[in-house]
């Protein structure tokens, strides 16, 4: 059959169209087949993307140049698989989630860089050990989820890893020592916040590029390795919140380079090695929450970079090194509850950055040098529980400008000295000494005030009027003294909002009297107190109605208050509440079941009342001397009725 012209062009026109279609298509469809389908496996075993994060990878689309979260080279692989629950720009932020589990497939994806599927928060299962195959892969980020099993031995494959972050997942077993070894291109390894075992592998020395190093909150064992010292290009180091034992190895001492050291909450044991003062660039120091015993060696003083050092909860004995003074750069001292001796060096005025000395809860004596009041940027002060036997409060602390002073279980005697009311301290600990007679009027001048303890001392007087005046105050204590007067003065304070609301009220064990005032569940200054604690005063009367309106509250104790009446079913409403103790009074009724049945309550004690009825059936096993010497009462945990 002959075609005509017109015939043979309208063929050749079809030809170039189909061509051209067939190249379009090929320029257009570059991601390589088997990604694609690696990819779309992925997408399979996500079960909730509330976000759509994965919207946009739809089959009949090109997953290089239509897929969010996808990059390719120029050969159509992909290199970048980017699909994290947090996303931040200059001015958003996007935090979502997404469940499921991470398909095997991704294995698949043999030119991969970069995986990030962290802070989606939900995905579940373990870690495919196909995961090893991506050789080329340099970033991975898996953390923040809900992964479980073990870190795949197939790791040790991924020698091209810069940075590792496995944290905040629920993942089990040792830290493999083939792939730590392995890893020796790495820089950053995050494997914090999961349930790992075992001990820090002695291959972890081999990490030869290594600056960023997190393995707290783990369940770690055994004792740094003396590797350790290999890491030369380390600057963070974080194996707190662990049960790492044994002693601070001295090759430590080798990390010129660490700016950032937290040991603390261990069982390290031994003293601080003297090459300490290798850690020439250190600034931040935590060794706290630990058993660290012997003398802080002097060479401490060579960390000039130094800012905040924590050795707070330990068992270090012997002086305070004069060195410390060399510190020149130190903001905040953390010394509390070890076992230091002898005086405060003079030196110590020299540290005119010191924002924060505490030194409290160890054997220092003698007397606090004066020179200390050079320390203007000095805000926090605490030298509580030492014997200083200061008897007085020394003057010179009013020429510093702070904001918290502790001098609790110091020695100090008699009247507090008038010129605390000139002072902008918002934080005052006085208690444990012996301090007497009236609580002097020109407290209220104390208007920045927010903590307020002057419990176990020798005050007798009533509370005077100007107290209302401390409108900033949240947290007051003034057990055990000889307080007396009307319990009211005490909820009549001022407050500033949002500031000046009760958090927390202690006044047991004094001689106020009532009865507590039936509206004081509404008062707007108690609206956020979380504990109330009136026990062993003489305030007679009933339990306020109205302590069901404090939706905050998580203690409330009114021990031997000679209160009578019933106990009102409305502290069936406060669902915070995990601890009542109401024994030793004369109440009378039942047992609210409302109450009994709190979701949160932990401890209850009504025993020696006048309490009748059978107790309600309550979900949290209470003993029976928590009901004992009410002669009505009947039923578990006491006797059937």
């Amino acid at each position: 059959m002959e075609l005509s012209c017109d015939t043979n062009v309208v063929l050749i026109i079809f030809t170039l169209l189909i061509s051209s279609s067939w190249i379009e298509n090929a320029t257009t469809e570059a991601c390589h087949w088997v990604d694609k389908e690696a990819l779309l496996q992925f997408k399979h075993g996500i079960t909730a993307d509330p976000s759509g994060l994965l919207s946009t990878w739809i089959s009949s689309t090109d997953c290089c140049s239509a897929w969010q979260g996808i990059g390719c080279d120029s050969s159509g692989r992909v290199i970048n698989a980017s699909r994290p629950g947090l996303i931040s720009g200059d001015d958003y932020i996007i935090d979502t989630s997404m469940n499921g589990t991470i398909s095997p497939f991704l294995g698949n994806l043999s030119q991969l860089q970069l995986l990030d599927l962290s802070d989606l928060k939900e995905m579940e299962g373990s870690i495919p050990p196909q995961l090893g195959k991506l050789t080329s892969l340099e970033y991975l980020f898996l953390d923040t989820n809900k992964l479980t099993g073990t870190i795949p031995l197939s790791f040790r494959y991924l020698t091209k890893l810069k940075k590792l972050y496995l944290s905040d997942n629920q993942i089990t077993g040792t830290i493999p020592s083939s792939v730590i070894g392995s890893l020796t291109s790495i820089n950053e390894l995050g494997l914090s916040g999961n349930e790992l075992t075992g001990s820090i592998p002695s291959s972890i020395g081999k990490m030869g590029l290594i600056n960023h190093l997190d393995l707290h909150g783990n369940n770690l064992s055994g004792s740094i390795p003396e590797a350790i010292g290999n890491l030369k290009g380390l600057t963070y180091m974080d194996l707190s919140v662990n049960q790492i034992g044994g002693t601070i190895p001295d090759s430590i001492g080798e990390l010129s380079e660490m700016q950032v050291l937290y040991l603390n909450d261990n069982q390290l044991s031994g003293s601080i090695p003297s090459s300490i003062q290798g850690l020439s660039s250190l600034q931040f120091c935590q060794l706290a929450d630990n058993t660290l015993d012997g003398a802080l060696p002097a060479s401490i003083g060579n960390l000039s970079n130094m800012q905040r050092l924590i050795l707070e909860n330990n068992r270090i004995t012997g002086q305070l090194p004069s060195t410390i003074a060399d510190l020149v750069n130190i903001t905040e001292i953390y010394f509390s509850n070890n076992r230091f001796t002898g005086k405060v060096p003079t030196s110590f005025a020299n540290l005119k950055n010191l924002q924060v000395l505490d030194l409290s809860k160890n054997k220092i004596s003698g007397q606090v040098p004066p020179q200390l009041a050079r320390l203007q940027n000095l805000q926090t002060l605490d030298l509580s529980y030492n014997p200083l036997k200061l008897v007085t409060i020394p003057s010179w602390i009013q020429r510093l400008n702070l904001f918290q002073l502790e001098l609790a279980k110091t020695g100090i005697k008699g009247q507090p000295p008038s010129w605390l009311s000139s002072t902008s301290i918002s934080y005052l600990d006085l208690s444990s000494n012996a301090l007497t007679g009236k609580l002097p009027s020109w407290i209220g001048n104390m208007t920045n005030l927010s903590f307020l303890n002057l419990s176990s001392n020798g005050f007798r007087s009533a509370i005077p009027s100007e107290f209302k005046n401390l409108s900033l105050l949240m947290d007051l204590d003034l057990h055990s003294n000889k307080f007396t007067g009307s319990i009211s003065t005490i909820f009549e304070k001022q407050f500033e909002d949002p500031r000046g609301r009760y958090n927390s009220i202690d006044v047991s064990g004094n001689l106020f009297t009532g009865p507590i005032d039936d509206g004081v569940g509404n008062m707007p200054v108690m609206s956020s107190i979380t504990s109330l604690i009136l026990s062993k005063n003489s305030l007679g009367g009933s339990i306020p109605k109205s302590l069901g309106n404090l939706s905050s509250l998580i203690t409330l104790q009114m021990v031997q208050n000679e209160l009578q009446g019933k106990i009102p079913e409305e502290l069936g409403k406060c669902n915070s509440l995990t601890t009542v103790l109401l024994s030793d009074n004369d109440l009378t009724g039942s047992i609210p079941t409302e109450l009994l049945n709190l979701e949160a309550l932990q401890v209850f004690d009504v025993s020696n009342n006048k309490l009748s009825g059978r107790i309600p059936r309550h979900k949290t096993a209470f003993p029976a001397s928590s009901f004992l010497g009410n002669p009505g009462l009947c039923g578990s945990p006491l006797p059937p009725c």
